[in-house]
């Protein structure tokens, strides 16, 4: 099998995955990957220190299957990396162990992962369908596109990955989307999001006692 067709496959496994599970929108929650898990009989181990390069990572020995996840990861990143080990889990469980960091982010296992991941939580048909309904065309999608795009759809498919899709399929011209910051951005556009709201009261109020 090349490798196209080995990413496709993982595409196919993606969506018959959220098939038998139940996954209908592209938010796809840790919980949803919690269900799945206790399913498929895997123990999760989160770990506490901070390992730079790696998210997370695939054991299966004698104790079984287990998910090493980095703990501390916002919601966007847990469930992606949690969703990258589980194709691990479904597909290379006979090597053992598979780690997910920088240094092999470039093997064909890894980036079939990644390709995992992202139709899991958001399948691709499901992208491209957005902008069709949009009338947005090859070259068209800008950096508040996605921002409406995830405000809608309430993805937790990442910003990063919304990129790569809008550049692979030639939706956004090359280097247009690049360093972008996301988070002021969406302040921007939509105002500040109220828990940074009631921070500040809670700060403000501190202050006061």
């Amino acid at each position: 099998v090349n490798r196209s067709d080995y990413y496709e496959e993982m595409k196919a496994l993606a969506r018959s995955t959220r098939d038998k599970y139940g996954l209908v929108t592209p938010r796809v929650l840790r919980s949803d990957l919690r269900k799945i898990y206790r399913d498929q009989g895997i123990r999760v181990d989160l770990w506490p220190h901070k390992l730079k390069s790696v998210r997370g990572a695939y054991f299966n020995d004698e104790l079984g299957p287990t998910i090493m996840l980095a703990k501390g990861l916002p919601e966007d990143p847990m469930v992606f990396t949690m969703a990258h080990e589980l194709k691990h889990h479904l597909v290379d469980s006979k090597q053992l162990v598979a780690c997910c960091s920088e240094e092999n982010a470039n093997a064909h296992i890894e980036i079939g992962a990644e390709i995992f991941a992202a139709e899991l939580i958001y399948p691709e048909g499901e992208f491209l369908e957005y902008f069709s309904k949009k009338g947005i065309g090859r070259g068209s999608c800008s950096a508040e596109t996605l921002v409406f795009l995830k405000r809608e759809t309430r993805t937790t498919l990442s910003y990063a990955s919304l990129v790569k899709r809008a550049y692979f399929h030639g939706l956004a011209r090359g280097g247009s989307l690049d360093g972008v910051q996301w988070k002021k951005l969406e302040e921007k556009m939509f105002g500040e999001p109220l828990y940074k709201k009631i921070l500040r009261r809670r700060k403000w109020v501190s202050g006061e006692r």
